[in-house]
């Protein structure tokens, strides 16, 4: 197989992760807090990156870093006195079974001990401890320093916490992420949270398809160019020497 043919092949391996990373953002457009991501393509100039020794020369093309589009979604009100949103910098903290993890996703529900949880039944944490709601205590808002109130009863404030450096953060799914060695989270002073209200996805559909357009049709031209070198040319070298 001719080089020309492994640098296109190492072009259709990039783009194919790249229409894997769009179909990701397009199937969470609905999902509340979650952050689109961004892709590059890089050379990677080692012989044989992609495809081990068979290539000795040329330049693979490899997908370059992912970074994790942090811009805020919009603030939806749904009028519902469980969803919280986070105004402003920031993440929710959340134990799980795997440890800490921090999502923008506000949309909480009631567990039967009372304690306030995520959609997959992990605790949401406040600056003493899980937050945990009163039986019975009548619809959640905002005090004026920031507790989370039930009727007269203080509940707590949610631990707010934000990453000097966002690159630390990696999604574990969907608007879960977890923080790498290194990256460590320290707490919002203020931070600003509204009741009744959820945040967006940020994903931009109309940027999001346009990008899927442009991957997929540089995806078709290197599929044509394969065929090209592939059945064309070597069609042509075995035809000529077989004259000879």
């Amino acid at each position: 197989m001719s080089s020309g043919a492994y640098v296109a092949l190492s072009g259709l391996q990039a783009r194919a992760e790249q229409l894997n990373r769009l179909a990701g953002d397009l199937a969470n457009i609905g999902t509340a807090g979650y952050k689109a991501e961004r892709g590059t393509t890089a050379a990677a100039e080692r012989p044989g990156a992609a495809f081990g020794t068979a290539l000795q020369s040329a330049i693979d093309v490899a997908e370059g870093p992912r970074a994790i589009d942090m811009h805020n979604g919009a603030l939806t009100p749904t009028g519902r006195d469980l969803d919280l949103a986070i105004d402003g910098r920031g993440f929710f903290v959340i134990s799980t079974a795997d440890g800490t993890r921090y999502t923008r996703n506000g949309h909480f529900t009631r567990r039967s001990d009372n304690v306030l949880v995520t959609e997959q039944g992990d605790p949401v944490m406040g600056e003493s401890g899980p937050l945990k709601l009163p039986a019975g205590g009548g619809p959640i808002r905002i005090g004026d320093d920031g507790q989370l109130m039930a009727g007269d009863t203080v509940i707590g404030k949610p631990q707010v916490v934000d990453f000097a450096n966002a690159a630390g953060l990696s999604r574990e799914e969907g608007a879960l992420f977890r923080a790498g060695a290194g990256s460590t989270p320290t707490a919002v002073a203020d931070p600003t949270v509204v009741t009744g209200a959820i945040e967006q996805s940020n994903v931009s559909l109309v940027e999001r398809m346009a990008s899927l357009t442009e991957v997929s049709r540089t995806f078709e031209a290197l599929q044509r160019g394969v065929t090209i070198l592939m059945n064309d040319i070597d069609g042509r070298a075995i035809s000529e020497l077989g004259r000879r």
